[in-house]
């Protein structure tokens, strides 16, 4: 087993103000050859943006964006002529494709919008820029993996350009989950939203994170009750 670790207070740090932003792997000003990518993950950015703001309209091609708000709601438009709210429970996944220009608004004038903004390289290049959002039920994640993205299209999860997987799971304090790879040559990188875990012999508290590569299986065992985002990607 292959394993790093992100610590919480690791993390690059930026504030604009209207935007309190932390990047786990290098993004905008934020550059560290160390923490490119993991795999196919390209950017997982940890978002506060105040209440009336946002990103104005700015392109994108030839990426996955997946946007999962974690309190408060953001309201988005592109140039399809697509205007949608996106709330907490619900995820968002937009593939870029060939090209796209979009903007993420707070969609409260007076609360903060807490979101993860996560970006995974896609597998098929150029393809028709395609979007969708979806609510989960949080029942179906208690003590066990709820998969909210996922490259089948017959699922009930999000479809993703990519051979990647994207799992929500709350456990109760001494709960666990046993996880496996999805695919040969994939690595699975778990992100806490709060809480306490162990994995891999690794203590991890809010916002810690690990990367795991080459691993046949290992167990997640809430040591205080867990919210955690698991998201498995190619490595090469």
């Amino acid at each position: 087993m292959e394993k790093i670790i992100h610590r919480a207070d690791t993390r690059s740090f930026s504030n604009h103000g209207w935007l309190q932003s932390y990047h786990t792997f290098s993004f905008a000003g934020y550059y560290n050859p160390e923490r490119i990518h993991f795999g196919a993950l390209r950017v997982l950015n940890d978002d506060i943006v105040k209440g009336g703001m946002g990103f104005g309209t700015h392109p994108h091609d030839n990426m996955e964006i997946v946007s999962i708000p974690l309190s408060g709601s953001l309201e988005h438009r592109d140039n399809t002529g697509r205007h949608e709210i996106i709330r907490s429970n619900e995820v968002q996944i937009m593939s870029a494709g060939s090209g796209i220009a979009h903007s993420e608004f707070n969609a409260s004038k007076t609360d903060p919008v807490n979101f993860l903004q996560i970006w995974v390289f896609p597998k098929l290049r150029n393809i028709t820029p395609r979007y969708q959002q979806k609510a989960f039920d949080l029942a179906d994640r208690q003590n066990k993996l709820q998969v909210v993205v996922s490259p089948e299209a017959d699922s009930d999860a999000l479809l993703i350009n990519q051979d990647a997987w994207f799992s929500l799971g709350h456990f109760d304090e001494g709960q666990s989950v046993e996880i496996t790879p999805k695919m040969a040559q994939q690595g699975t990188y778990l992100f806490v939203l709060d809480g306490e875990v162990e994995v891999a012999g690794e203590v991890l508290k809010r916002r810690d994170a690990i990367g795991l590569s080459n691993y046949d299986s290992t167990t997640i065992k809430a040591l205080k009750a867990a919210d955690f985002l698991l998201i498995d990607v190619p490595m090469s």
